[in-house]
């Protein structure tokens, strides 16, 4: 029975490599995955899931207007196989009509989904693709990581020149110099909370 699956995590706690390593189990027992990645995200190219490690496949592109049923449907009406896996990284720039757009994929065509995306911003606020992620997936999984003092990795704190910033837009594209993850506590210390 198809499911949709939701993998958060903070930045840093390897989603991606989680994600191409999910493709590659499936590909290797010859199934088909269909991968799914925003626009928004173009650090390594585009059209590019890619994990830290350097390991890249291409993917599919979702924009804010893209209907992801259909972008799926469509693959498999003209003639190409049906896939077995849905694989979506920067799941938290999904809008809410995305999140039951994917839903309809396994409701429907009987389509595993597995998303992956931060939970919450760097001020410590939930993205809309997560929220109802949250609320919609059939099963919820954290893929953990650690902050520099040890703790569990529960936040993720933007950085600029080194310094902590807590203000700005929700989407802020960056990498291991932009973002690190922290524990909660250490969170609220450098925001004076």
């Amino acid at each position: 029975m198809a499911k949709l699956y939701f993998r958060y995590s903070t930045m840093g706690a390897g989603k991606s490599l989680d994600l191409l390593k999910t493709a590659h189990n499936y590909e290797e027992r010859k199934k088909k995955v269909f991968l799914l990645t925003s626009s928004l995200d173009n650090r390594y190219g585009k059209k590019k899931i890619a994990s830290r490690l350097g390991i890249s496949r291409d993917a599919n592109v979702f924009r804010e207007e893209s209907d992801l049923y259909d972008m799926v449907y469509d693959d498999t009406a003209l003639g190409l196989d049906k896939p077995s896996c849905v694989l979506v990284d920067e799941a938290q720039f999904l809008t809410k009509e995305q999140v039951w757009q994917l839903t309809d994929i396994v409701d429907h065509l009987e389509i595993v989904v597995i998303a992956y995306g931060l939970r919450s911003d760097y001020q410590g606020e939930p993205f809309e693709g997560s929220t109802y992620l949250m609320a919609l997936a059939d099963r919820i999984e954290e893929l953990k990581t650690i902050c520099e003092f040890g703790d569990k990795a529960s936040m993720n704190m933007r950085l600029l020149d080194g310094v902590p910033v807590f203000e700005g837009q929700q989407v802020q594209i960056g990498g291991d110099e932009s973002y690190i993850p922290v524990c909660r506590k250490y969170f609220k210390k450098q925001k004076g909370k």
